[in-house]
């Protein structure tokens, strides 16, 4: 976790909650963070509600904007994608098993620790779809006996309705394989920060299922409330002590979880109807 999730606020939605200043740049204009001047925005990502990784997703940062006399960091909505790699790397083939930080360790870890301190961004969320094996299934791994497991998926979303701000972290990359001019020559890429799952009950239940997230799968994505936002957009904020404050788990009880169908397990299948919740799960769970 987090391997999958859904977005469908329109930018200016985003807009409205997170206070953007500057809209949502061409892949091109990433360039622009290495002294060229910004460029219009393109057209805007559609909802999506099978979000996987390698994909383009919003996010929210704050950057001062090459090009301009004025210094000071810019609320920004920007495209990015979902898979990081580091600006030492060679190449970007890790980029999409590097969707996840640990809170834990996000610190240390070389692949994350300079975006940690400096590169730190929102990724803007309807809510996310965690797996559950089937009890059979489950029996059979225990057993060691080679059969895949199937699994109901559950979408876990704020109970209130509100947007799932997820910490995370983005990074440039350039690819020295073509020219500076090239509209492929930078990468601007994110990854999304886990935590541990809470263990306490969820806001709403299903009644034919788990009654805590941890009771879904043993991580999810650190959600930021908004009384963090400022304080973890903030570049001007190095201190690793300092920023590691801010990944504390939100407060327990703000989410909710229901079934969802088999459909999502398949990332060509993209709908509002992928978030409709169900009667009871399609596949027998644990519970």
């Amino acid at each position: 976790m987090c391997g999958r999730y859904a977005a469908s606020r329109s930018p200016e939605e985003l807009a409205g909650i997170f206070g953007i200043e500057v809209g949502v740049p061409s892949a091109r204009a990433e360039s622009s963070d290495r002294g060229t001047e910004p460029r219009e925005p393109e057209e805007a990502l559609g909802p999506d509600y099978n979000v996987a990784p390698t994909k383009e997703v919003y996010a929210v940062l704050d950057r001062p904007l090459k090009g301009v006399d004025d210094p000071r960091p810019v609320r920004q909505l920007r495209r990015l994608r979902w898979g990081l790699v580091p600006s030492w790397s060679k190449t970007p083939e890790g980029a999409a098993r590097m969707i996840n930080a640990r809170a834990e360790t996000v610190h240390e870890k070389p692949s994350y620790r300079r975006a940690f301190a400096t590169r730190r961004c929102i990724l803007p969320a309807d809510g996310y779809y965690e797996w559950v094996t089937g009890k059979q299934e489950r029996d059979l791994e225990v057993e060691g006996k080679k059969k895949r497991p199937r699994k109901q998926p559950y979408f876990v979303t704020p109970a209130d309705g509100s947007v799932f701000a997820m910490a995370g972290l983005y990074e440039f990359w350039r690819d020295r394989t073509l020219p500076d001019d090239h509209p492929q020559a930078w990468w601007a890429t994110c990854t999304v920060i886990t935590t541990e799952a809470e263990s306490s009950p969820l806001a709403v239940s299903p009644e034919d299922g788990p009654h805590t997230l941890a009771e879904i799968h043993p991580r999810m994505p650190l959600m930021l409330t908004p009384d963090r936002w400022d304080g973890w957009l903030d570049p001007s904020r190095t201190d690793v002590e300092d920023l590691r404050g801010l990944l504390a788990p939100p407060p327990p009880g703000l989410m909710r979880a229901y079934p969802v169908a088999t459909a999502v397990s398949n990332v060509r299948n993209n709908g509002p109807e992928l978030l409709t919740e169900l009667a009871a799960p399609e596949e027998g769970t644990l519970f």
